[in-house]
């Protein structure tokens, strides 16, 4: 019989963690509101997150390969505890090529677990996963 993975106390992996981080959006979202660039709230998020002692990296690189060999770098606008990408967005309303891009992360990386956050005219947050074992790249990795 298979064991499921034990996540902690909440029903996903990592769901104590991206609790604080969205309960860190909307502090955040309270505070500012609407209508900044997003560069402004990546920088109130990271105060924001340090200062309830978690550990945000910024502008975190992204490799992306295919046939084992390099063709691109994207940048995850914050890595919380070396766990959760977080995907920053300023828009009227999400779409999505947003929630493609946050899936993306995910699949070319050894994150399982994403959270897209949206600073529009209504606060949207959207969390979501890709388990490792689902990840070909890395599976094959592992194996070598």
């Amino acid at each position: 019989m298979d064991k499921k993975p034990f996540y902690g106390t909440g029903l996903y992996k990592h769901s104590d963690l991206t609790e604080q981080i969205i309960g860190t959006f909307y502090a955040v979202y309270s505070a500012l509101g609407y209508g900044f660039l997003e560069d402004v709230y990546l920088k109130a998020m990271e105060i924001e997150l340090k200062r309830r002692g978690l550990t945000p990296g910024t502008e975190q690189p992204i490799d992306v390969y295919y046939a084992e060999q390099l063709i691109g770098k994207y940048y995850a606008d914050i890595v919380v505890n070396d766990l959760v990408i977080l995907e920053l967005k300023a828009v009227k309303t999400l779409v999505a090529e947003h929630e493609a891009q946050l899936l993306n992360y995910l699949k070319a990386t050894p994150y399982e677990v994403g959270l897209l956050l949206n600073f529009g005219p209504k606060p949207e947050a959207k969390r979501r996963s890709f388990d490792n074992s689902r990840k070909e790249w890395l599976v094959a990795k592992n194996k070598s």
